[in-house]
């Protein structure tokens, strides 16, 4: 990914065609560093989306509409009340920095206009937002920096803002063929991809290498090997061209997904793609991932649990497995008893050892049995009796108590399967509750949370028409199934494994073929096979799926179905998803 400084002015000049003048209406912070602008535009609404995430760090207009939290956080809160209301005057960005200064007309407490600025670094490990007021001072800071001796750039509030030192290498925008002549010429990294990227500011290493495969012919072309004159005049070509028209260039990997992108082609991994624009690059490159990212982030405490007691449950069972397997032997203690029984006429007190024939033994050898001085013959002779008789109970409990950490295995596997599908903060919140409700966590206490409406099923609809529900963990997998769905609705699930249950609605009537394997193929995509193809998937009438007696949430038992092969039906869960979420923030 190539989010360099020119990537960036090409998206800032994006935003200035689309929203310099614009109102903001809203703001939310979906994460820790997430921060979301609705902004009414005079073309409509637009919104605008600052990720300080050193891992990720962009800045764009967006589509996309991320869950908020419960709670908006301290920063948010900050920002609604400096922001709200205000109007975005300009866009600026210091050359050759990964960083964008918004400056905004807003009105103070006392009525009187005044400029404020949200300022984004973008660089790496140092992300931050910055909120100035009209004297250039921090109202306050995503990240705050204390004052230290080997910190340059505290930002806490009420400090004056430090812009970042100045890039120390020439600027790409203004050097001609001459420039480069003499950069080239100059001593320096052998390799042309090297040497531009210690020579010039702003750009990433991809853009170097497609620089350099541009002028040279090859990524790792070396200067000693080419003509200096020739590969200066077409790397001033390559950068005026690229620098003066950025274009949202980007290649995909095999499932389609943007995996590379920047302003310039990017012909070194072979053929590439022009998105519309650059907002719609960057959901493609990002929506997906920091979904994923962020619910792995918020549920990595119940993961944690209940990958803990699965572990837990997994030792417990082998324990008892092979407590199990020495409870097969219990035979043997009969036999003996009966002949410490036969010989008790030999037996004297206090003797530890009794040599007699085993008739249980064809050969009628002779074997040693050990007894306790302690006790009678009679004792002696009961004490395998009663061994016998322990382990033969325990073989029943053990069955029984390894049939139920077999099940609990199943049940925390399938919460872990679970966990994996969330894509919302409701979605993770109802898994929490399920596990509360089944005393594997502790229910919250202290100050309450806002109260989280009743969330529905996933919803798809068949090219047939037919509605398809979808589970999204184990209680509304139990509740879609048994209390939602009619007897004679059609009953989906991965074959085998954990997964989502699927209901075809079919209001009385029989659905056609292609919706069943539409359904089939939503099952196959929500289970733990979605990565496989090929994937079995049960179909059944609802009336023939029943709960055994005590069992855990979502588990089932059917007899009576017929069995279809699908691959996993991508493409409409990605546009379902997006389209459920599209309403989130105005909700």
């Amino acid at each position: 990914m190539a989010f360099d400084a020119y990537f960036l002015s090409a998206v800032l000049k994006e935003i200035r065609e689309k929203a310099i003048g614009s109102r903001v209406e809203k703001i939310h912070q979906p994460s820790r560093d997430t921060i979301l602008l609705l902004l009414k535009c005079a073309g409509g609404r637009e919104k605008l989306l600052l990720a300080a995430n050193p891992a990720s760090p962009r800045l764009q207009l967006t589509s996309e509409s991320p869950e908020n939290p419960a709670e908006p956080p301290m920063f948010c809160m900050l920002l609604r009340k400096h922001l709200t209301g205000a109007r975005l005057s300009s866009v600026t960005q210091p050359p050759m920095e990964r960083l964008a200064v918004f400056t905004f007309d807003c009105i103070d407490e006392l009525g009187d206009p005044v400029q404020k600025k949200l300022i984004a670094e973008l660089m790496g490990r140092t992300c931050n937002i910055y909120l100035l007021g009209g004297d250039d001072r921090i109202i306050d800071c995503l990240r705050r920096i204390g004052i230290d001796d080997h910190i340059k750039r505290p930002a806490l509030p009420g400090l004056y803002y430090q812009q970042p030192e100045p890039v120390g290498k020439a600027d790409p925008r203004i050097l001609n063929g001459e420039d480069y002549t003499h950069l080239l010429s100059a001593p320096g990294a052998d390799l042309l991809c090297d040497r531009l990227m210690d020579s010039l500011g702003g750009l990433s290493p991809l853009v170097c290498r497609e620089a350099a495969l541009y002028a040279a012919g090859d990524t790792q072309a070396r200067l000693e090997n080419g003509d200096i004159l020739t590969i200066s005049q077409k790397l001033a070509d390559f950068f005026q061209k690229n620098l003066d028209f950025p274009q949202p260039y980007y290649m995909t990997d095999r499932e389609g997904i943007p995996k590379q992108y920047a302003f310039c082609p990017i012909y070194q991994y072979g053929d590439c793609k022009i998105a519309p624009s650059f907002g719609s690059l960057l959901d493609a490159c990002y929506t997906l991932r920091d979904r994923r990212d962020a619910m792995r982030q918020k549920g990595q405490a119940i993961r944690k649990t209940v990958s803990n007691l699965l572990s837990r449950t997994v030792r417990k069972i082998a324990v008892q497995e092979k407590e199990l397997s020495a409870t097969y032997d219990r035979e043997r203690l009969r036999q003996l008893g009966d002949i410490v029984t036969a010989n008790l006429h030999r037996i004297s007190r206090g003797q530890t050892i009794l040599t007699a024939e085993d008739f249980y033994d064809e050969e009628m050898k002779k074997i040693d049995i050990p007894l306790s001085p302690l006790l009678s013959p009679q004792q002696n002779a009961a004490r395998f009796y009663k061994d016998y008789t322990r382990m033969k109970n325990a073989e029943k409990e053990l069955t029984h108590q390894i049939q139920l950490g077999q099940q609990e295995i199943q049940y925390l596997r399938s919460v872990l399967e679970e966990l994996d599908r969330a894509q919302t903060d409701s979605e993770l919140e109802e898994i929490r509750r399920e596990l509360q409700d089944g005393g594997y966590l502790r229910r919250d206490s202290g100050r309450k949370k806002m109260k989280q409406g009743k969330l529905p099923p996933l919803r798809f609809e068949s090219t047939d028409g037919y509605p398809i529900y979808v589970g999204r963990n184990n209680r509304q997998n139990e509740e879609l199934t048994f209390r939602l769905a009619r007897k004679d609705d059609i009953w989906l699930h991965a074959q085998k494994v954990h997964g989502s249950h699927v209901i075809i609605s079919c209001g009385g009537t029989q659905p056609p073929d292609d919706t069943v394997t539409q359904a089939a193929q939503l099952a196959a995509y929500y289970a733990e096979t979605a990565g496989g193809q090929n994937i079995p998937v049960d179909v059944t009438p609802v009336k023939q799926v029943k709960k055994p007696p005590n069992a855990k949430p979502g588990m089932v038992i059917y007899h009576t179905y017929r069995t279809v092969i699908v691959n996993p039906y991508k493409d409409i869960v990605v546009d379902a998803l997006n389209a459920e979420n599209k309403t989130n923030m105005e909700e």
